[in-house]
């Protein structure tokens, strides 16, 4: 909420006006005015897992004894009732562009819990010294970007890609059998089965899960207690472990204690792997997208194998004519996640020296992309996959009459005769069986036997 008076504010550098009804300071403030860049705010989730990290980090400096009991359960008690806030992200403001330590987003949670803490508890709760309290923005920006994509990653992203596996896997059950015109090259080729096509889709996408699964592993071990260099200044031994304790089990998730803090301030190794594995399942979803567009293309004048559901008219000028929506709509978001992983990548080798400075955009792109997959993946497995039907005639009428059949026939003719009997059959636009029993042999009941499509599709060599 903005109000048009404004109270006066004072930091390390002197004083400002804020607005009066803002929870937040004057370093949030002076962030607000140094960075009028893009209008984007700091991700939802990465907030969130801030304010995760102040209430683990007050209780573990209370039963370390390094806070006042009152103080840190008055932080506590205001990083929950943000936590319940439908309205959470306005007391956020600071642009993702800022300083690259994340550093404005920090003082901006510390200012809005201190403020919420004193109001409600009659205390005066400090930002710096006490809901900052054994930390710094360098290690606990790093160890908010890793939370957040462990939560969205495990309780966003992967059911949806289980669920996607699960469907094209019942999917492939109902077309076993159903074969088609392979292609290569986008050139027609030797047959294979619609349950093989879609066996593939989910290979590709099992694959793309286990990699992210095996990434986020990684992420969960956290930077927090590593301060302001990977030294662990001005807090307590143990802090790391009280926090990841508390941490893990406010979120029901597992965090663990660095080995090491250096790595995880100074660079961002493991959110740039998950970014790669991301895009890869990107990758994977783009080319079954893509597979869904082709073999729906026409309905006339292009391959018309399959009919996906007809979800909103195509055209504002063409009557009846609908279009491929929703493999359209996943194939930009891969798109999106593509080019997240390629400023993931170059953010990440902005590790110089015992910081890394572009930790905002890492946590806007990382978790734009897991969002994003979320949310396309159940469209292309509930509106795409599960519900399009296959145009039975259209792929019998092409595979019957497709040339590359002679194929077959080569371990018994040899490639050169085999190759002058596709020729004919393209140039005489006929069943390739009728050329063949022309330029063989053979019989036509041999040749039907060589030739079955199906028979095709199972491999090895016919008996």
């Amino acid at each position: 909420m903005v109000s048009n008076k404004k109270r006066s504010v004072r930091d390390s550098m002197g004083e400002l006006e804020v607005d009066e009804a803002a929870l937040y300071g004057a370093q949030t403030q002076r962030a607000l005015n140094n960075f009028p860049i893009s209008g984007s705010r700091m991700p939802l989730e990465f907030i969130k897992a801030l304010l995760q990290i102040k209430r683990a980090a007050a209780l573990g400096n209370q039963k370390l004894g390094c806070l006042p009991d009152e103080i840190s359960s008055a932080i506590d008690v205001a990083c929950v009732s943000l936590l319940d806030d439908a309205n959470l992200i306005e007391h956020f403001p600071v642009d993702v562009f800022q300083t690259g330590s994340g550093t404005s987003s920090n003082m901006n949670v510390n200012e809005v819990v201190a403020t919420l803490a004193s109001n409600a508890s009659g205390l005066t709760v400090n930002p710096n010294d006490h809901v900052n309290f054994g930390q710094s923005s360098n290690d606990v920006v790093p160890t908010a970007i890793h939370v957040s994509a462990v939560t969205t990653v495990t309780r966003a992203l992967l059911p949806v890609i289980d669920e996607l596996i699960s469907v094209i896997s019942l999917k492939s059950e109902t077309l076993q059998g159903v074969c088609k015109t392979g292609r290569t090259h986008l050139m027609d080729a030797m047959p294979v089965r619609m349950d093989q096509v879609l066996n593939g889709w989910s290979a590709q996408v099992e694959n793309a899960r286990a990699l992210i699964s095996g990434t986020v592993a990684h992420m969960q071990y956290v930077a927090v207690g590593g301060t302001a260099v990977g030294t662990g200044i001005n807090t307590h031994r143990n802090f790391s472990v009280a926090t990841t304790q508390i941490l893990s089990k406010n979120l029901d998730l597992q965090f663990f204690p660095a080995k090491e803090h250096f790595s995880l301030i100074g660079s961002q190794d493991s959110a740039v792997a998950l970014s790669g594995q991301l895009k890869t399942l990107a990758v994977a979803l783009l080319k079954i997208s893509n597979d869904l567009r082709w073999m729906n293309s026409g309905p006339l004048a292009g391959l018309g194998e399959i009919s996906l559901e007809p979800l909103q008219p195509g055209s504002s000028i063409m009557p009846g004519k609908v279009n491929p929506v929703i493999p359209e709509a996943v194939a930009m978001v891969a798109a999106q996640v593509i080019g997240n992983d390629t400023a993931i990548t170059i953010a990440g080798q902005s590790g110089n020296f015992e910081l890394n400075v572009m930790l905002p955009l890492v946590a806007k792109n990382l978790l734009e992309s897991v969002t994003l997959l979320s949310k396309s993946v159940p469209l292309l497995s509930n509106k795409a996959i599960a519900t399009f039907e296959v145009n039975g005639d259209n792929l019998e009428a092409a595979l019957h009459r497709n040339p590359i059949l002679v194929t077959a026939l080569n371990p018994i003719i040899g490639y050169d005769k085999a190759a002058e009997i596709a020729k004919s059959a393209y140039q005489s636009n006929r069943p390739i069986i009728d050329v063949a029993e022309e330029f063989t042999d053979l019989s036509r009941k041999e040749l039907l036997n060589l030739l079955d499509p199906q028979k095709l599709t199972e491999g090895g060599l016919s008996d």
